[in-house]
This record gives structure tokens, C-alpha cells and sequence, in this order.
């Protein structure tokens, strides 16, 4: 099994920046993708950054790419999300997730694939 825990949410006016942290625990050695998602309220879960965790490769979503960098410490336990130039189509509960799964790289941020996950931490981004 393996635990994750966010942290580095919180309110920023547009155009700041805030990174967030997902600390893996447990199982970590299992673990070959980590990745962010968020959900605003009355909207799907949107993928936003991957990381495969051995390679180093990372895959953006459009709406997030140039602006947020997704990153991980040398441990390949923990995994950061900087985010610069927010606006508030930013604002939502983003949530760390792990996956053990082989995962073709066009599906990377399809959530279906990830089998652990975090209880997310609130970005809020005021105009």
C-alpha cells in the first residue's frame, strides 16, 4: 500500500504562485507514476501534471502548460507542483495521486489508471 499526503494549498491573488508537496509513504519502491489532479466543484477531475517516477519524463495538460512544474525530490518519494501565473480557473481541490500500473503515455493523466491517492489540499486564486 501506499499512503499520500499533500500539503501547500491555500489563497493567492492571480498571477502568484504557490507549490504544492505530496509526500509517498509505504510502498514507494511500487510507485512508477505520480501525478496532480483538481476538481473544481460541478466539474470533472482533471489531470494536470505527471511524472513517470524512474525516467524523469513529465506531461502537462494544455491549460497548465508554461506555467506549472511538476518536479521530485531525489528520493523519488515526494513529488512538487509549482504553480506561477495563477488565475482563478485555477481554484480547486488538487490531489496527489500514485500509480503502479504500465501506462501508455497518451493516457499519463487519465485518473482511471491511478489506484492511490491523497485527500487534497485547496488552491484558491482570488482576481
Amino acid at each position: 500500500q501506499v499512503q499520500l499526503v499533500e500539503s501547500g494549498g491555500g489563497s493567492v491573488q492571480a498571477g502568484g504562485s504557490l507549490r504544492l508537496s505530496c509526500a509517498a509513504s509505504g510502498s514507494t519502491y511500487a510507485i512508477d507514476y505520480m501525478a496532480w489532479f483538481r476538481q473544481a466543484p460541478g466539474t470533472e477531475r482533471e489531470g494536470v501534471a505527471v511524472m513517470q517516477t524512474l525516467s524523469g519524463l513529465t506531461y502537462y495538460a494544455d491549460s497548465v502548460k508554461g506555467r506549472f512544474t511538476i518536479s521530485q525530490d531525489t528520493a523519488k518519494t515526494t513529488v512538487f507542483l509549482q504553480m506561477d501565473s495563477l488565475n482563478p480557473e485555477d481554484t480547486a481541490m488538487y490531489s496527489c495521486a500514485a500509480s503502479s500500473r504500465a501506462i501508455e503515455r497518451s493516457q499519463w493523466l487519465v485518473r482511471e489508471y491511478y489506484n492511490y491517492w491523497g485527500s487534497g489540499t485547496q488552491v484558491t486564486v482570488s482576481s
